[in-house]
């Protein structure tokens, strides 16, 4: 009388990556001209399980994703969902200045090209 274990065991694995981050991912190593077979090379693994991480055949231990997102010049972050939508919000600004060729690093105020000049004090202010 032994029972089927397997009905009861809850799947704990990803049936592979989210499409959106293998396609950042991909899009990510494509930007930096490498292939498959170099990104592989950077992290210690063979081309094969690059492709197959990226075609979604293949899911990465944290570890091993960690790595490539790393080597890739990004991160994984935990975000609270509250703030999912202002997070998502600066990544499309990002891009946007990406795309229209602004620098990335801009200045927090803007330069109206005044010199800081001490302010005077009124007689009325003291």
């Amino acid at each position: 009388m032994r029972k089927d274990i397997n009905t009861h065991i809850k799947r704990l694995r990803l049936e592979g990556l989210p499409k959106d981050l293998r396609q950042e991912l991909k899009k990510a190593r494509v930007q930096r001209g490498w292939s498959q077979r170099e990104l592989g090379s950077r992290v210690g693994l063979p081309q094969m399980h690059i492709s197959g991480i990226e075609s979604g055949k293949i899911v990465p231990r944290y570890d091993t994703l960690l790595e490539l997102v790393r080597v890739l010049d990004h991160d994984l972050l935990m975000v609270p969902r509250a703030l999912v939508p202002a997070v998502q919000s600066l990544i499309r600004d990002h891009k946007r200045r990406d795309a229209q060729g602004e620098p990335e690093e801009r200045a927090l105020y803007a330069d109206n090209g005044e010199e800081d000049e001490p302010q005077k004090v009124h007689d009325d202010e003291v």
